[in-house]
């Protein structure tokens, strides 16, 4: 009999094509990842991943497993469920300055992790975030944490932000660096105004978007610069600081903040931390 969590943790490897990042989303260490493959290569008798320091791969014989490898994870979690009369439900509140785009990908890498889990997911502001976790309207809470202070959170990581901007963004020196920024009392917009006041920099908030995705049009249309993570940024947009003579932008963690719940429950939000880590690469 094969190992359901080694089979699960190959197809993890095979999809993200990194043991350190199905590691993140199996909310493991890449050292156990690696050990629960090599455990399923020794049973089936069969290399499944041809692997080198920066490339891991399928193997012929991986790809050819792979297909049955994903309907055994999926039976399994169907046989877990068999019993279960309410489908597990976790409702996680995201920063939209740390999500963006890439909204189908955590959603992907959290289904891999957990197939059975309905997820309901609200993009907002990590304030509105924080404040939702506190009224009990969300389990879990993905937030930046922009004062320094621990509130009893995991961090996922670091997020480094920086002034992103089209490739033929122009700005004459002298005048007023036109900006793209989240309505006030946003966090990422004070803390880039505060890092311009401090250089001596003019500025002139010429676009007021809501949610990163429309301060992303604003970007790749020409119209300004924005204070915006690499990530998240628009396709194209490139980081214009040393071009144009910006400040550096402060780094900022990016907090798991969840409500006191049952062991299951803590199960679920650490594979939504995870699958977020194996979003960010980290």
């Amino acid at each position: 009999m094969l190992d359901a969590r080694a089979v699960q943790a190959f197809v993890l490897v095979a999809d993200l094509a990194s043991f350190t990042r199905a590691a993140a989303a199996l909310n493991s260490s890449q050292a156990a990842v690696s050990l629960q493959v090599s455990r399923l290569e020794r049973a089936l008798g069969r290399r499944l991943l041809d692997r080198s320091p920066r490339l891991v791969r399928l193997s012929p014989d991986g790809a050819c497993f792979l297909p049955a490898a994903r309907e055994l994870v999926a039976a399994q979690h169907r046989a877990l469920g068999s019993f279960t009369v309410e489908q597990r439900r976790v409702v996680v509140s995201i920063s939209h300055h740390i999500v963006g785009g890439e909204l189908s990908k955590l959603l992907q890498h959290l289904h891999r992790s957990e197939p059975s889990l309905v997820v309901e997911v609200r993009i907002t502001t990590s304030g509105e975030a924080m404040s939702a976790l506190a009224a009990g309207s969300c389990d879990c809470a993905i937030v930046l944490n922009h004062d320094g202070r621990r509130r009893g959170g995991e961090v996922l990581f670091k997020e480094e932000f920086r002034w992103m901007a089209a490739p033929d963004f122009e700005h004459r020196p002298g005048s007023a660096l036109r900006l793209a920024t989240q309505a006030a009392p946003c966090s990422v917009r004070a803390m880039a105004v505060a890092a311009l006041d401090k250089a001596g920099i003019r500025w002139s908030e010429v676009f007021v978007g809501g949610g990163v995705e429309t301060i992303g049009a604003a970007v790749s249309a020409g119209l300004a610069a924005a204070a915006l993570a690499r990530r998240v940024a628009p396709p194209g947009a490139v980081d214009v600081g040393r071009r144009l003579s910006l400040p550096r932008l402060p780094s900022r963690e990016v907090l798991l903040l969840s409500a006191p719940c049952n062991a299951d429950r803590r199960r679920v939000i650490k594979a939504v931390g995870g699958a977020f880590r194996a979003l960010a690469g980290r």
